[in-house]
């Protein structure tokens, strides 16, 4: 059991490293292209995301036919209308605070102040979650809409008939984005790496993560973790009390061993801390290490205050969003659409109403030249 924690945690630290990494030096940044499509009308940047979970979604059934993972993976769950609802939440607070989950965790390597206060944001949100936890989990199952978790499930086809027809017509797409040169970015920086490189091989982690652990990136649960281990400090009879910390609904099965781990959102060292914890460190380690070997990284300084409240409110959205979904753009984007859940397809129709609505709010007031 050691051996095996060990290992997956190592693992997940060398995933987490080489993503950082790579975000870093292509900007791979989701909010951003989600913000460019309505602010800029440029949808490069997705693109290069679609590429992702095209190649996800190839890698992911390649895993379950050889029986190295199972689908859907454990966490995900049943749609529901606030899977919606939690998109359009998250999309309006990943554009406002400059950056999504693990945006925020590369641009807070590579020295940004705003990923900081984002941060921050995504611990508060969570713990202002936790206290409305037992009135809004009521709320969100009684709008289940289905107790089917992936489209396969739901119209009663093998899944590998649906990737094989998402492949096809996918490549077709991003085949004539390629000999159009829509995939290409141009670039004098030596350094620089082209998004659609990065999600080839953003694409690849995150298949090893399902390998290795058994579940794709994720990230959000752990900054409820820190939520209660802060609550458990300065109020610790008032966390007792609070059944989303205290409860463990999570048992992971680890693929290569076989151990059966438990885990939750409360503070202790678990399952989810297992599988987050590392993944996180190697991300903010990983964008560090490449602006340090570029000679860039600096505490970046005079940022306004708007931004700086900007960045900690769509935190508190962020936080939100990933907790009536559940699970984050990532965690949805990467992982649930490429086996087609329900609930991540809800919750991406919903991503861009809300990334719209930031869009406009960060034009008119974030960065609106009125004082």
């Amino acid at each position: 059991m050691t051996l095996s924690v060990i290992f997956v945690a190592t693992a997940l630290l060398l995933v987490g490293l080489a993503a950082g990494f790579v975000m870093h030096r292509s900007d791979f940044c989701m909010a951003g292209a989600f913000r460019d499509l309505f602010l800029f009308r440029s949808a490069f940047m997705l693109r290069p995301l679609f590429l992702l979970i095209v190649m996800a979604s190839v890698l992911f059934e390649t895993e379950r036919q050889l029986g190295l993972i199972d689908v859907p993976f454990p966490f995900f769950t049943a749609p529901t209308l606030f899977s919606l609802l939690g998109g359009v939440l998250f999309g309006f607070g990943m554009v406002i605070a400059g950056g999504c989950v693990m945006g925020v965790l590369y641009k807070l390597g590579s020295g940004s102040r705003p990923a900081l206060f984002a941060l921050a944001g995504l611990v508060f949100g969570s713990a202002l979650y936790a206290e409305w936890h037992s009135y809004l989990a009521p709320l969100v199952k009684q709008t289940t809409l289905t107790k089917k978790m992936t489209l396969p499930q739901l119209i009663g086809l093998p899944a590998l008939w649906l990737v094989l027809v998402f492949v096809l017509l996918g490549s077709t797409v991003l085949w004539r984005w390629w000999r159009g040169g829509r995939l290409q970015r141009f670039s004098q920086v030596t350094s620089y790496l082209q998004p659609w490189q990065a999600a080839l091989i953003l694409a690849l982690l995150s298949a090893v993560s399902a390998a290795v652990a058994g579940v794709p990136f994720g990230v959000t649960t752990s900054y409820l973790k820190w939520a209660a281990g802060l609550e458990q400090w300065f109020f610790p009879e008032h966390m007792s009390g609070m059944t989303l910390f205290i409860v463990q609904p999570v048992q992971l099965v680890l693929p290569f061993s076989g151990a059966v781990i438990t885990g939750g959102a409360g503070p202790a060292l678990d399952a989810v801390a297992l599988i987050q914890y590392p993944l996180i460190g190697g991300i903010v380690l990983g964008a560090a290490f490449s602006t340090w070997r570029l000679r860039e990284w600096c505490w970046r300084g005079r940022v306004p205050v708007r931004q700086l409240v900007a960045a900690f409110a769509g935190g508190i959205l962020m936080a939100f969003g990933s907790r009536l979904s559940p699970g984050c753009n990532v965690w949805h984007l990467w992982g649930g659409l490429p086996i087609f859940a329900l609930s991540s397809i809800l919750f991406v129709m919903g991503l861009f109403p809300g990334a719209w609505l930031g869009s406009r709010f960060i034009a008119r007031v974030v960065f609106s030249k009125e004082t």
